[in-house]
């Protein structure tokens, strides 16, 4: 008596003979015999009764590696937190109310003398002008273009960190750019303004963008252009006109990347906590305000 042979039944069907030819392989490398035929205009690979669910196995384990290798791996998107726009008024009230007091000579302190950066100063202990001079500025024009430009960066900033930290970051880093500064300088160099403060808002958005919150399968290239982008818009801003202290603004840019590396970093639940960006612009507005009022003594 004849034993019946197993009859072959179609594991793999596709209008694309490559395809086909793909799925053969798949099964070869297995050491499963198959047999390609055409039916009704499809290519087909047809196996043995016995070795069915061994090939469905084999061709679904393809179909997910494939799928795992071309399917988009798509980037969370960033969180918005609240108080960006707050935060830049603190900010233009702040600097517009020094201006005037300098410009008035106010309470007969001679403003500019009192809170400018000088690096002999600062390095002799004088550290409060490292805040001050960041309020203080050498004429109308300079103050409106670290007004437009630090609202700019300080709405984008506070939107990653929060209205009350981003403002924390960015006043804590500018004062790092200037000591930096100082300590580069000798000992007769002065400087004012809030451009390197607004140089170090620039530095917060680039390392956001090159250390995300949330991880990323981006090429070496996609991760590195935010600092690209942001070395050429520092070269682009930072470095024209005679009065330009273009160290300064290097400075306040590294200063801002190291606060913002921290600040990418820091939990949700801080930024989203309205009375914790309430505390940190507080923390802020009394640091400017009492390194002014030490000068001042």
């Amino acid at each position: 008596m004849n034993e019946r042979r197993p009859e072959p039944e179609i594991v793999f069907r596709s209008p694309s003979h490559r395809d086909c030819m793909d799925a053969r392989l798949v099964l070869e490398s297995v050491g499963i015999s198959n047999e390609k035929l055409q039916r009704s205009g499809d290519w087909c690979l047809v196996v043995p009764d016995d070795q069915v669910g061994a090939a469905f196995a084999e061709l679904q384990s393809y179909r997910n590696d494939r799928l795992a290798e071309t399917s988009p791996s798509l980037p969370q998107k960033s969180l918005v937190f609240g108080g960006a726009i707050a935060g830049v008024i603190y900010y233009a009230v702040f600097i517009v109310s020094v201006a005037v007091l300098a410009e008035t000579s106010a309470y007969g302190i001679d403003w500019k003398a009192v809170g400018q950066m000088n690096a002999g100063q600062v390095m002799n202990g004088e550290g409060w002008r490292t805040i001050t001079a960041l309020t203080l500025h050498a004429d109308a024009g300079h103050l409106l273009s670290n007004l437009v430009f630090g609202c700019v960066f300080g709405v984008l900033a506070g939107r990653l960190l929060g209205g009350g930290l981003a403002w924390l970051a960015i006043v804590l880093a500018g004062a790092l750019g200037n000591l930096m500064n100082a300590v580069i300088r000798d000992g007769a160099h002065t400087s004012i303004g809030a451009s390197t403060a607004v140089f170090a808002a620039l530095g917060i958005l680039v390392a956001h963008a090159m250390h995300p919150r949330y991880k990323s399968s981006a090429k070496a290239l996609v991760r590195w252009s935010p600092l690209i982008g942001g070395v050429l818009l520092l070269s682009f801003m930072g470095m024209e006109g005679e009065r330009t202290d273009v160290l300064a603004h290097v400075t306040g840019f590294i200063a801002g990347m190291v606060f913002g590396w921290v600040g990418c970093r820091l939990p949700e639940t801080w930024l989203a906590n309205s009375s914790f960006q309430m505390i940190a612009g507080l923390v802020t507005g009394a640091i400017v305000i009492a390194s002014w009022v030490h000068g001042a003594q």
